[in-house]
């Protein structure tokens, strides 16, 4: 079995058609969507926890990247900025995922992005605001 966290790109001309839905029916995968913003002839977002068999999900990765859906690990689009980081631990007891957690001993705040979903709690806790979610080429959330 696979599991990832991908943020995927729908390009305006396809954010009409149900692609994601064929990754479950046509290739097996399990997905839960976690945001999403998809508006017929606009440029569309969603960011997707998706699972299977490793031989299905390379398949269905195939198809979306072969439908013109851009794909990219969630870990690639969120980052602490570790010089505006004051180590404070907020964020910590916001992340549902503990992506954020802190280090025994040194107390230092540890960031997993393979844990992480997205969800922007952090983003709303940080007093110094040193989560960076990028899902555009520009930083849209910080």
């Amino acid at each position: 079995m696979d599991k990832r966290m991908l943020v995927l790109r729908f390009p305006n001309s396809i954010t009409d058609k149900p692609i994601v839905c064929r990754l479950s029916r046509d290739f097996s995968l399990d997905f839960n969507i976690l945001k999403a913003e998809i508006f017929p002839g606009r440029e569309g977002l969603m960011v997707l926890e998706i699972s299977g068999p490793k031989k299905e999900m390379s398949k269905g990765l195939a198809y979306l990247k072969a439908q013109g859906v851009v794909v990219t690990p969630v870990a690639r689009e969120i980052r602490r900025n570790d010089e505006t980081c004051i180590q404070c631990g907020a964020c910590t007891g916001m992340c549902p995922t503990q992506a954020l957690s802190i280090e025994p001993g040194t107390f230092r705040v540890l960031f997993d992005p393979r844990k992480c979903t997205a969800c922007g709690m952090c983003l709303m806790i940080c007093p110094v605001r040193a989560m960076e979610i990028r899902f555009a080429k520009e930083k849209i959330l910080a």
